[in-house]
């Protein structure tokens, strides 16, 4: 069964964020003194605002009339215009989707907006703009407003893994079985929104509504782009086609940025966190994966998360330590010997009795559980 964060409808109830929401508070209500109204077009909704208490409101890119304009701020609202020729919207009350960051796809990756949205960080982090700066922090924070709002109420698991992992492989196809059982076990999937390890397990977690032949034609279709390069828009695409075929996936949440522009996010998490912003985007995941984290074999960036994750643990500044589950025993102990460290930070403390070392990814779903995940 289809199923999503159990709050998904629930905000803060002086936030509106939708039309629908702002047409519903000036009926019910019938004022929107102290509410914040975020990124709703109210160019046709000029007579509410001329004849409605907005006193304490603010209004944060809701493009209006003039007149309306101007009448809220004599009541004493604020009033955050939007901001024109951005290639994304900074005051956004909602994740992003797959089908709008890929949106004109047809025409290249390069012209859709999450390209746009990169092309314009890398001019503006160049030209040390205050105003852009300013302009990225207001968006990491809307959207880290709206993955609260997403996942209150909401079990989250982590799988953490490398980029470079390629469709086609075995292990893409064992992540993708691993994201397939965490789903169906009633947990909600989180990564870090790119491709390899984190494409496998949101496309697993978007099979688990069907049958177990499901996943395995659809990774035989992937198999024909097997990475993001030499081609994004052709990588991109065949994950549409799988989308196409089988429209009614699972939900689940994928956390990417534009700091690492050349990677773009994939397609079949439900709703998309991106950020500008590396550090806020990597503490805000981990952060918020409060049922656990699997780490799968990944170089330095998975190392960075393992420990990133292992800093709360240890000192508990998060309150009790969360299950980490590390995947593939030669590769932690070995080719990179996070593990005997991970040991030795938690020895005789809370979080021992919450890490574990398994060898094959089957083991990785048991022993969550039996750390409490």
């Amino acid at each position: 069964m289809q199923t999503s964060p159990a709050h998904a409808a629930h905000h803060d109830e002086r936030e509106i964020e939708t039309l629908e929401d702002f047409d519903a508070t000036v009926s019910a209500r019938g004022t929107l003194a102290g509410y914040r109204v975020q990124a709703v077009d109210l160019t046709d909704r000029t007579r509410e605002l001329l004849t409605t208490d907005t006193s304490g409101a603010v209004f944060l890119g809701c493009p209006m009339r003039a007149d309306a304009a101007q009448k809220i701020r004599t009541d004493g609202a604020l009033v955050f215009p939007p901001v024109p020729a951005l290639p994304f919207d900074p005051y956004r009350g909602r994740l992003y989707t797959a089908d709008e960051l890929f949106a004109s796809l047809e025409k290249g990756y390069e012209q859709t907006p999450d390209a746009l949205a990169y092309a314009w960080f890398q001019d503006t982090k160049a030209d040390g703009d205050i105003f852009a700066s300013m302009l990225r922090a207001v968006h990491d924070d809307s959207i880290s407003d709206a993955l609260d709002e997403l996942l209150r109420g909401s079990r989250v698991v982590g799988v953490m893994g490398g980029h470079a992992m390629a469709r086609g492989t075995e292990a893409y196809a064992g992540a993708a079985r691993l994201g397939r059982e965490l789903s169906r076990d009633g947990l909600t999937v989180a990564t870090g929104g790119g491709p390899g390890a984190m494409e496998a397990a949101n496309l697993g977690a978007y099979a688990a509504p069907y049958e177990d032949e499901m996943l395995e034609e659809a990774c035989r279709l992937l198999a024909r782009a097997p990475s993001f390069t030499p081609s994004i828009t052709d990588w991109a695409q065949a994950a549409f086609e799988v989308r196409g075929r089988w429209p009614k996936g699972n939900h689940s949440v994928g956390i990417p940025t534009w700091f690492y522009g050349h990677e773009p996010p994939n397609p079949f998490a439900a709703y998309i966190a991106k950020y500008f912003a590396n550090a806020t985007r990597e503490d805000g995941l981990l952060a918020r994966c409060n049922a656990g984290v699997i780490f799968l074999p990944g170089a330095a960036g998975t190392v960075q998360e393992i420990f990133d994750n292992a800093t709360p643990n240890y000192y508990q500044s998060r309150g009790e330590p969360t299950p980490m589950v590390l995947v593939d025993r030669e590769h932690w102990t070995e080719r990179l010997p996070t593990w005997p460290l991970l040991q030795a930070l938690a020895r005789e403390r809370s979080m021992e009795s919450r890490i574990a070392l398994v060898d094959r990814i089957e083991e990785a779903p048991a022993a969550l559980k039996r750390l409490g995940g």
